[in-house]
């Protein structure tokens, strides 16, 4: 008899034929499996049925293997457990695979990487992987399992997951206080030189922040200017001018408040304009409860959640909802 494809079984079938083989017994057949006696034997009428041979040689006690499925039963057992030790192979490569996640480099480096020890101690399993741009991750052609994006969450084809939302506030270096004196108003920063950024798509901006403080007439036009919040803050840390940052840029371990004070910056004023976008963890919709993916979006989203409420217990307010 020539097989085809028509006469490949199900896999339900074949578990049938090897435990019932394997125990001489329907019943005992039906146990193993968690269904009925009866299933067991329609399962098995159905292989014969399928290729023309019977299988088991009935009321036989106990029950025997006709030749043909004398010869059967064993190649459905090693396909069942070649099948079985090839997904456990893969799954467990998947568990230690690396895990790539493509960021932004001014998040990468002030917010995540130091805290990504804590991850590492509770999943030695994970090797992260960081890749830093500024473009959008593009999933279909490039190797990345995760990205963290600051935007809308709103990204078609993408499961997203909700971490931050970031406000901006100035900040200036001591040193710079103790030559410049401190500010008592939002427009006496007239006098002061303001860190101006070129990245005309993030928000918020000085005209932002200077129009929540009452002070809109005050554009900031003149001075230096850096091409993103990060750098804008190290100028600051250097005592060139008053930056605003973004508060994830200055969030460390241990609060913004002592990040501030460690790197010798001041918080000018409690004006605090908050952003239109927020940070969320993004991946290919249907793969967001693979082991690697799931364990680390937990990680990060109670990582977001403590940042969040202790950067709104400093704020002395509620903790900011979602967008």
């Amino acid at each position: 008899m020539i097989m085809t494809a028509d006469h490949l079984p199900p896999l339900a079938a074949l578990k049938a034929l090897d435990a019932a083989a394997r125990h001489g017994s329907f019943t005992k057949a039906a146990a193993e499996l968690h269904i009925t006696q009866s299933a067991v034997s329609h399962q098995i009428r159905h292989l014969e049925e399928l290729w023309g041979l019977a299988l088991f040689r009935r009321g036989s006690r106990p029950l025997a293997l006709t030749p043909a499925g004398a010869a059967l039963a064993p190649v459905a057992r090693d396909f069942l457990e070649r099948l079985r030790g090839t997904l456990a192979g893969l799954r467990a490569e998947e568990a230690r695979g690396p895990l790539r996640i493509s960021l932004l480099e001014s998040f990468a480096l002030t917010w995540l990487v130091p805290r990504l020890s804590e991850f590492r101690e509770r999943h030695p399993e994970i090797d992260v992987w960081l890749s830093t741009k500024e473009a959008l991750a593009d999933f279909a052609s490039e190797q990345v399992d995760l990205a963290i994006r600051l935007g809308h969450g709103r990204y078609p084809g993408l499961h997203s997951t909700f971490l931050l939302r970031e406000e901006a506030f100035p900040v200036c270096s001591r040193l710079l206080i103790e030559r410049l004196g401190m500010p008592r108003r939002p427009a006496e920063l007239a006098r002061f030189p303001l860190l101006l950024r070129s990245d005309l798509d993030n928000s918020p901006r000085w005209d932002d922040w200077l129009r929540a403080a009452g002070v809109a007439d005050l554009p900031p036009e003149h001075g230096p200017r850096f091409p993103n919040s990060h750098m804008a803050l190290q100028a600051a840390i250097r005592g060139q001018g008053v930056a605003l940052v973004r508060s994830a840029h200055v969030d460390g371990l241990d609060g913004i408040e002592n990040s501030l004070a460690a790197a010798g910056l001041v918080r000018l004023f409690q004006v605090h304009c908050p952003a239109d976008s927020a940070y969320f963890l993004v991946c290919p919709e249907g793969t967001e409860e693979r082991p690697r993916i799931a364990a680390f979006r937990a990680w990060i989203v109670e990582q977001a959640q403590r940042s969040q409420a202790q950067y709104d217990a400093e704020l002395g307010r509620g903790a900011a909802a979602p967008p």
